[in-house]
């Protein structure tokens, strides 16, 4: 009786490793997020999870079906500056069903600070300006647009933050390495 098991389970066990998932370099996959990932929340070495977006086809055979569980990890995150260094994330596939895959990074950036900030902090240097001169003349127009600029300044400390995030169900493509 143990001699018919252990066959039947070294058969099994053959059977299940002539079906593991083969998917060769330069094959794309889509996968579908499981949850958000973000520049401000994530940081590198963080694991996510999904699914595959649709089928995986090798040489005209489905290896993955759509919808099979995949995993992967966060391969750099960086969050926001108040006034400088928007936010950036990659992602990096790791897993298909289990099995252990390669991939590219998938990566984003938010939009730079840059234009925001010179309008807050040169915005707030004309309007001071504009008060001062009004107010003081010459070196009231001087004095104010100083303070307008420091204002404009604190205003885009204060709301300056860019992030970026791949948001929960979006769909990003892979391709195996």
């Amino acid at each position: 009786m143990l001699k018919k098991l252990t066959i039947l389970l070294a058969l099994l066990t053959f059977a299940s490793a002539t079906y593991a998932i083969q998917i060769p370099a330069g094959k794309t996959v889509r996968v579908r997020l499981g949850q958000t990932v973000s520049s401000a929340k994530s940081r590198p070495g963080d694991r996510w999870e999904g699914t595959l977006a649709s089928d995986v086809v090798v040489n005209n055979s489905t290896v993955a079906r759509k919808g099979t569980r995949v995993a992967g990890i966060v391969a750099d995150a960086k969050s926001s500056g108040r006034l400088s260094a928007p936010g950036y994330v990659s992602l990096r596939l790791t897993s298909v069903d289990g099995q252990a895959v390669r991939s590219t990074r998938v990566a984003r950036r938010a939009t730079g600070h840059a234009k925001s900030n010179s309008v807050k902090i040169g915005g707030g240097a004309a309007l001071g300006a504009a008060i001062g001169a009004l107010a003081g003349g010459g070196k009231g127009a001087a004095i104010g647009a100083g303070a307008g600029a420091a204002a404009g300044t604190a205003g885009a400390a204060a709301t300056g933050k860019r992030e970026v995030s791949f948001p929960v169900e979006s769909v990003l493509t892979f391709t195996i390495r």
